[in-house]
């Protein structure tokens, strides 16, 4: 059985602040499931459930040893909206970062660490996503991206070409995982990372099989001795398969 992405996992400096920031970006609220970690995720929320993809935010040593090649995307409904959001964020830290398009139909910001993310100008397809519009991953090939993707997660391929790939909950409901290709992508370790859960009953062993007759392979972020296993996709993304809940 295909498995359930849960979280993006953020890592940082101050746990603690970065959440906070991120909380009152998305409207939703926080919580720990230990020291060196802030859960962040809509208020009343059941995890898991497509409904939302949930960001973890972990302090480690040095987060800026690592690369920023997956990013936000936040859903606005209106240029007004749009306006407000941006101005809400910079009240709350976030600065401005270049696009090199100055006629993107975003604002490009970084967030109070440096994480890069943007604000999108009002699209139809994410006027049902909540606060998070899209996961978005840079890489050199958005077609064997959606394929191995669309096999490791219970999520569909709802279009792929060349350059962009895009994957949502079977349920519809939630955000997007898009694929766009990035030509020249940086490799090395991800600062923003997928944590994905096998569904109860299923074993992480004999997921982690799976995923790696589909390509992928062992990784090590210096996670030690923990419940968690790390894998790379075929583009050497980093991402967690949890212990079953």
């Amino acid at each position: 059985m295909r498995m359930q992405l849960v979280q993006v996992n953020v890592k940082a400096r101050d746990d603690a602040a970065l959440g906070r920031f991120w909380a009152d970006a998305l409207g939703w609220g926080v919580s720990s499931e230990g020291p060196g970690v802030t859960n962040v995720e809509p208020v009343g929320f059941s995890w898991p459930d497509p409904a939302a993809v949930c960001v973890d935010v972990v302090t480690v040593p040095d987060p800026e040893t690592v690369q920023y090649r997956v990013h936000l995307d936040l859903a606005t409904t209106s240029a007004d909206h749009h306006a407000r959001l941006v101005t809400r964020l910079k009240e709350l830290g976030a600065t401005p970062a270049g696009t090199g398009r100055g006629d993107a139909p975003w604002t490009a910001l970084a967030d109070p660490e440096g994480n890069v993310f943007r604000v999108l100008q009002p699209r139809e397809i994410y006027r049902d996503t909540g606060p998070i519009a899209a996961v978005v991953v840079g890489c050199a090939g958005p077609r064997a991206m959606a394929r191995f993707w669309g096999e490791a997660i219970d999520w569909t391929v709802q279009e792929v070409n060349d350059d962009h790939a895009r994957l949502r909950s079977a349920k519809g409901v939630g955000p997007y995982l898009e694929f766009v290709r990035e030509p020249g992508t940086p490799t090395g370790r991800n600062r923003v990372h997928l944590d994905l859960l096998p569904y109860p009953g299923d074993d992480q062993a004999a997921q982690v099989a799976r995923l790696e007759a589909l390509g992928a392979t062992p990784a090590s972020v210096g996670q030690g001795d923990v419940p968690w296993i790390v894998l790379a996709d075929p583009e050497g993304n980093e991402f967690c398969v949890l212990a079953p809940a």
